[in-house]
Formats: structure tokens, sequence, C-alpha cells
């Protein structure tokens, strides 16, 4: 697994260094998190975990560019194996391009005060990740549609199509189930990053994903809609120094029911239901 994350870590920054030369503008920052109360389905609910993450987005004449890849080290209540004491090591990766068609049509697509512009999305998610249970290795493809409001800051709604596999193993049992396409299935997805106006360097930052079941799972068992809302706010500490947008530290909150499409309801138990408080920090390049 860390020779895995290593490799997904260098291509991630060949692709982010192609990626910043051909911006007009770019933003590139690592960052550290940390919460003791994650929950995996099937699993326990109140695992530690220490996150790091390279983040990167960036403009050019035509969209966006949005890459993200989390590596996530758990304690002992998530296994890397059967009665392991070391905990389980994951990496996540996330990219998303999003069209500008006001740039691409030459059309005034804003509508003021409510719509700024209009957009295509299409990306990506991939994952591996070395737990006793699962295993997952994880492959999506996204595309669809997105409004981008006219608000301080950004908040843009995107409704895309989910194309998703997995081949996970199971090292309880021994049995690793061959790739496994779920239904395609949309959702509902918003991210953000908008100013508190309070007279402080504070930012309500985040994104939602509301998503909808996507039938059978590999074993047989009907998925569920999943909830999952990622929060943060965010102080812009490089300002004491006269140096802002470079560090900021805050307090960040997950919400995550039905994870991964498993009912909390059902056999996955309280682990397919997270509520997880964290602290953050990151530093902009």
């Amino acid at each position: 697994m860390q020779s895995l994350s290593r490799i997904a870590l260098a291509a991630s920054l060949a692709v982010l260094s192609m990626a910043s030369q051909a911006a007009d503008w770019s933003d590139t920052s690592i960052g550290y998190r940390y919460g003791s109360k994650f929950a995996e389905p099937f699993g326990a609910s109140n695992i530690h975990k220490n996150i790091f993450d390279l983040n990167h987005v960036s403009g050019y004449a035509y969209g966006t560019n949005f890459f993200n890849i989390d590596l996530l080290m758990s304690d002992k209540s998530d296994p890397a194996a059967p009665g392991s004491n070391n905990g389980a090591q994951e990496a996540y990766v996330v990219y998303r391009h999003t069209l500008d068609l006001s740039k691409v049509t030459g059309a005034n697509l804003s509508y003021p005060g409510v719509v700024r512009n209009l957009g295509l999305t299409a990306g990506f998610d991939w994952n591996t990740k070395d737990d006793a249970g699962y295993n997952s290795k994880k492959r999506m493809l996204v595309a669809g549609p997105t409004v981008m409001f006219d608000v301080p800051g950004f908040l843009n709604v995107s409704l895309l199509q989910l194309w998703e596999s997995n081949a996970p193993t199971n090292q309880y049992t021994g049995v690793s189930t061959p790739r496994y396409s779920y239904q395609a299935h949309p959702m509902l997805t918003a991210a953000w990053a908008i100013p508190v106006p309070v007279g402080l360097p504070l930012s309500f930052e985040g994104f939602a994903n509301f998503i909808a079941a996507k039938g059978k799972n590999e074993f047989g068992v009907q998925t569920a809609p999943e909830t999952d809302i990622d929060m943060q706010l965010m102080y812009d500490v490089g300002t004491l120094w006269d140096t802002p947008k470079k560090f900021k530290v805050g307090f960040e909150y997950q919400y995550w029911k039905n994870k991964f499409g498993n009912s909390y309801k059902g056999a996955a138990g309280d682990g397919a239901f997270a509520k997880t408080p964290m602290i953050r920090a990151e530093y902009h390049f």
C-alpha cells in the first residue's frame, strides 16, 4: 500500500506540474486534518485518522481543473489485516474538469445576482485501500452540467451521472470479487468557498454530495441513497503576517449517511453513518 501511495503521489505531482504550466491562474495547497470519530461500514465507528492532502485548482482559457489526493491513515480500529495492530491506509484521488460555456460559445450566460455562469463537468474518482474487510479499488467516471452561482467567493452546483465499479478483497474470508459495475446513477453535488462577513478573515468552505441508490452491490444487497456533507470554517492565519491566503487553520465536520451506499439500518450498522469533527490546517503555495 505504501508503494501504491507513493506512485499515486508521484503521478499526481506530475499532473499538477503540467496543469500549472498551462494555467492562467492556479492555487496549490498541502493540508492535514485529524479526527477520532471516523466510521467504516461493517466496522468501527470511532476510528482515529490522520489525513494528508494535496489540492490543486487552476483556470485556463476555456475552463477550470480541480485535483485532490487524500492519504488517509487509520488507527488499529480499522485494521490493515485480520488481527493486525496496524491501521489501514488509503489513497483517494478526485479530478474534475469544468468547461466554461460562456468562454466556449461567446454567449453571456449570466443572470446578475443569481447565476454567474454555466458549465459542463467531467472527471473521475480513484481509490485504493488495504483494510482487512474490503480492500476497496473504486473506479468512477462522472459527467454532467454545472451552475455557477453569483455569490461572494464561489458556489457551484452540478448534477452528475456516475459510473462506478469496484473489485474488493475480504482478507477474513480470502475471497476476491471480480470487478463489479453498479447501475449508473445521479449525484447532486455542491462545492463552495464563501467569506464570512464578521470582520475577520474567515471563510465557510466545503462540499455536499447527495447520491441516489446504485442498484444492488457486488454481494446482491440493495444499496441506499447516500448523503455526504463535508464543511469547514477556516481562519486565514497568514493575514497576521501580511501574507493572506497562505496558511489557514480551522474546524471541519463530516456528515456521511449510508456511507458508500450501505444502509446504516442494515448489516453495515453504525459504521455506515459517520459524524466526524476534525481539526484542519492547510498551506497554499
